[in-house]
């Protein structure tokens, strides 16, 4: 049982080290491949653009890109950010308030489109998740080191001192070469 979970751990462990590298990877060409691009960064607001222009910007900070996660729509280069901020300026040219603006993005995408949702019953997952996994994976790691420990004071004396007798053993082998 023990070699079980032993190799089990040293899978999981492998697996994490080629999900990183791959992550990495990932994001070291996507850095690369937009900063050769030419064109200006999305939240750029060029000279002689509108105060519209302006007030479009500032509401595209608030809402998150659906496609990026991680970028606001103002920053984010994805086609479906273009059309938010799209979106953004028909709804204010309408004469929509900062507020109806989000609320309508909110109502159509869910909680999810603000970069910094509210919390309230439908996302206190968002707000705790990472709280939650922190502590299962503490709660792990000190579950099986209170296993291990047990482990060894239920080895036998007779099998603790074979795999000492072992491992001297290997330590003379060692030192004669």
């Amino acid at each position: 049982m023990h070699k079980l979970v032993h190799k089990f751990v040293h899978r999981l462990q492998a697996a994490g080290i080629v999900v990183c590298i791959g992550l990495l990877a990932g994001s070291t060409s996507a850095a690369s491949s937009s900063a050769s691009s030419s064109a200006p960064p999305a939240g750029t607001v060029l000279p002689g653009n509108t105060e519209l222009d302006k007030h479009v910007m500032a509401i595209s900070e608030e809402l998150r890109c659906l496609v990026c996660q991680n970028q606001t729509i103002a920053d984010s280069h994805a086609d479906l950010a273009l059309d938010l901020r799209k979106q953004v300026r028909e709804k204010l040219e309408q004469g929509m308030a900062d507020k109806d603006v989000i609320d309508y993005m909110v109502q159509r995408y869910g909680d999810f489109v603000r970069y910094k949702p509210p919390f309230k019953p439908s996302t206190w997952l968002l707000w705790t998740g990472p709280f939650i996994l922190l502590a299962g994976g503490i709660g792990f790691f000190l579950i099986s080191l209170r296993r291990r420990r047990q482990l060894l004071e239920q080895a036998p004396a007779a099998d603790l001192a074979r795999a000492a007798g072992l491992l001297h053993a290997n330590d003379v082998k060692k030192e004669s070469t």
